[in-house]
């Protein structure tokens, strides 16, 4: 399908059980037979967890903080996002099969999702969750702008949707507990988008011991500063305006909005709150997983 065909917000295509994007799911063959290499690390998120924040710190470590190395190229290029699939541009999995090892790979899978090879070469994995409502509130905006989902409706819509688990990789509710479980027997670093905001050079110093890296104090100065929020907001390299305008349009709304914590206050009603939080306390009754709302 040549780009000019493509028309917004395609409905999902659902794989085992999960909505896809149309485009995802159709290279969905290429993704499970993915060869994962030992020496990878991956980034596993659910969407708008704090993805390419993450991404761009352990790109910043990777280089030592390198200006030049780190400006080579758009971040969904130095670390490329598995899944992904959509007419006129390279898919994930070729981009990644093309890369050099040691290779950064973005995915949004669900745990049970994620192709074997992640596990059979005992890959280290980073995870990052964030709390469910502004979780919810930062979907719905980007679905809006990233013209490759589905129709988003009204906000009272999505909301439905999310709580049900019938949004573009399924269920928060299943994606972070079933991370969490996971991290029992696997090199998984399991991080709070939260955690982040409050202390990001506590969290940066947790992520370079994961990683088995050292840097100098200078060296992690500078990465605290040139991935803070408002930074990163404004470099075209990680704020994603270099993407096609056809798969994210900014002028709805930009990739990075607002990147905080409590902004959930803001969109749901009360009623809207007290249902949320209803139906949160029995889905997350049986998980030891706590989440914090505001700081």
């Amino acid at each position: 399908m040549d780009r000019d065909e493509i028309a917004p917000h395609p409905e999902a295509k659902w794989i085992h059980g999960i909505p896809f994007i149309k485009y995802f799911a159709e290279n969905w063959e290429q993704v499970e037979v993915f060869k994962a290499r030992a020496d990878d690390l991956l980034i596993a998120t659910y969407p708008k967890a704090g993805t390419t924040w993450v991404s761009e710190i352990v790109d910043q470590i990777l280089s030592n903080a390198n200006t030049e190395k780190c400006n080579r190229d758009a971040i969904y290029n130095r670390v490329p996002f598995l899944e992904f699939a959509a007419p006129g541009v390279p898919s994930g999995t070729d981009m990644l099969s093309a890369l050099p090892s040691p290779r950064v790979i973005k995915t949004h899978l669900p745990v049970q999702l994620l192709p074997q090879t992640f596990w059979d070469n005992d890959c280290k994995v980073i995870y990052v969750a964030r709390n469910a409502k502004d979780e919810a509130v930062s979907y719905f905006y980007f679905y809006q702008m990233a013209l490759v989902h589905p129709e988003p409706g009204t906000w009272e819509e999505f909301l439905d949707k999310f709580i049900a688990g019938e949004v573009v990789f399924g269920s928060w509710y299943d994606h972070v507990k079933g991370w969490w479980k996971k991290r029992e027997e696997h090199r998984i670093l399991y991080l709070f988008y939260e955690d982040l905001k409050e202390d990001p050079k506590r969290e940066i110093r947790r992520i370079l011991q994961f990683m088995e890296k050292e840097v100098s104090k200078e060296v992690l100065e500078k990465i605290v500063h040139v991935t803070s929020f408002q930074e990163m907001k404004k470099n075209p390299l990680s704020n994603y305006t270099l993407a096609p305008v056809y798969i994210m349009d900014h002028s709805i709304s930009p990739f990075m909005r607002k990147g905080i914590t409590g902004d959930w206050k803001n969109q749901f009603t009360v009623a809207q709150n007290e249902h949320f939080d209803e139906d949160y306390k029995t889905k997350m009754a049986s998980s030891d997983l706590r989440f914090r709302e505001e700081l």
